[in-house]
């Protein structure tokens, strides 16, 4: 009997990359990965800025599952920017980060969250962003 088996990847703030914690879930179900979330803590006391869903399937005849799908990332409580809305804030900080989305065409728009350090990510057409509360809102 084939096998299919749920899993949600959390992403927390790291040193140089995001922190990983990968947790069995039974669906991909952004409301229960976010109650999840609020039980990981990783170094530095940094918690999930966002999490992914994955499915992993194998079949009969195979030995080792393989992902056979996988979500955009759902950012909790990001605060989603354009070029032109980091452009009009004239913050100076701003300026190596206006300069990648110049340089990188997929990168039409930036995620920032707090968890409680600062994160920004590229911000694709698959992503998502929830409240603490729940609320999807992007």
């Amino acid at each position: 009997m084939p096998m299919k088996q749920y899993t949600v990847t959390f992403y927390s703030p790291g040193t140089f990359f995001a922190e990983t914690t990968e947790k069995k879930i039974d669906s991909w179900d952004p409301q229960k990965a976010l109650a999840m979330s609020k039980e990981i803590t990783e170094r530095y006391h940094s918690h999930p800025y966002g999490f992914r869903f994955f499915t992993h399937e194998r079949a009969d005849d195979e030995l080792d599952s393989h992902v056979s799908d996988s979500s955009g990332t759902w950012y909790i409580d990001g605060t989603v920017k354009t070029l032109g809305d980091l452009k009009a804030e004239n913050n100076p900080d701003n300026k190596i980060l206006i300069s990648n989305m110049e340089c990188n065409e997929g990168w039409k728009r930036v995620v920032r969250t707090r968890s409680p350090y600062q994160w920004t990510q590229p911000f694709y057409d698959d992503d998502h962003v929830i409240r603490s509360d729940g609320t999807v809102v992007l």
